[in-house]
């Protein structure tokens, strides 16, 4: 089974792509997605990346914090989606 993790305080030129070769190197990524403005096409700084429920912990010790182009990484279980909050 796999796990959504929250990935924030990204790079504004962070890809999609960085963001899994980055997490690769530590458990198998599933999938990876960066969060963007719908107007703009900027990214809003945040993402996350699909891993398997076993790898959670040991990556969310790894990459909290680490540093991605000058930024510390924020990495935590990602919550939910609440539909219909505004």
């Amino acid at each position: 089974m796999t796990k959504t993790l929250y990935v924030g305080n990204l790079p504004w030129s962070a890809t999609k792509e960085d963001l899994a070769a980055l997490f690769a190197q530590h458990a198998q990524v599933k999938s990876s997605r960066i969060i963007v403005d719908r107007n703009s096409g900027r990214s809003k700084g945040f993402g996350f990346i699909e891993v398997d429920e076993e790898d959670v912990g040991k990556i969310i010790d790894i990459m909290n914090g680490k540093d991605m182009g000058g930024r510390e990484l924020i990495v935590n279980e990602a919550k939910p989606r609440q539909v219909g909050v505004t």
